[in-house]
């Protein structure tokens, strides 16, 4: 898979991710296995080469990696992510993931830019689904003037942003903006990708868990208007 011709945004100076980096790059190298790099790309429908590290060695690794070292602020979040997903091999990109989920109140609105390059370039639901309920979430939670945004990736050409749009509020529960979710829903119900009608299922799914009543109501008023993958995946937890 290639790069989509997202510009990217410029990497601030970070003597943080000088080390992280340095650590990072010679931890990764050395524990790649290379035949089961062969089958995580296959697996990832070639979307990036891999180095062959399994998840859980890759986050024992990534945890000696920042041992010690302190929090990083926006600037280091921003250095970290962009020098991570200028490698090649996808594990980096995972750890700059992993990284900006666990520091993402750390950075501001002005984050998002940032966080749109990630998800259009090398894109896929790995990284994409990771970022977009627990850092695009996290930043619209926090300032919610973001939304507009997010009313725009709904109906961007970027299958990956629509995606986002329709998934930033995964985590939210009770806080959820329903009305938003189901507009987004029936903005996207004919969508010819599969990615994006399986995020509609899964996003009303989820919402489900918190109030199983209005996305049964919503569904039986617009099911129709649904692929059939769509309202299968919505109705996994409430049934028909």
């Amino acid at each position: 898979m290639t790069l989509t011709g997202a510009v990217r945004p410029k990497v601030p100076h970070s003597a943080l991710a000088d080390t992280v980096l340095a650590r990072l790059t010679s931890a990764y190298a050395t524990a790649g296995d290379p035949r089961r790099a062969v089958s995580m790309r296959a697996y990832m429908k070639d979307a990036a080469p891999f180095l062959g590290i399994p998840t859980p060695a890759r986050r024992a690794l990534s945890r000696t990696v920042l041992a010690g070292l302190p929090r990083p602020d926006e600037a280091d979040c921003t250095a970290i992510a962009l020098r991570c997903w200028a490698l090649p091999e996808r594990e980096y990109h995972y750890f700059a993931v992993d990284h900006l989920r666990r520091y993402a109140a750390r950075c501001s609105s002005g984050f998002l830019p940032v966080t749109r390059y990630l998800l259009t370039t090398v894109p896929w639901w790995d990284t994409v689904d990771l970022l977009a309920a627990h850092v695009v979430g996290s930043l619209v939670a926090a300032d919610p003037k973001l939304t507009a945004d997010m009313d725009a990736w709904i109906t961007d050409g970027d299958l990956w942003l629509v995606r986002t749009a329709l998934l930033h509020q995964l985590t939210w529960k009770e806080r959820t903006d329903a009305d938003r979710l189901f507009g987004y829903c029936l903005l996207q119900c004919g969508h010819p990708d599969f990615f994006v009608r399986k995020a509609i299922g899964w996003a009303l799914r989820e919402y489900a868990k918190t109030d199983p009543e209005a996305v049964r109501a919503f569904l039986a008023a617009e099911c129709g208007r649904f692929a059939p993958l769509t309202v299968r995946e919505a109705l996994k937890n409430i049934g028909d």
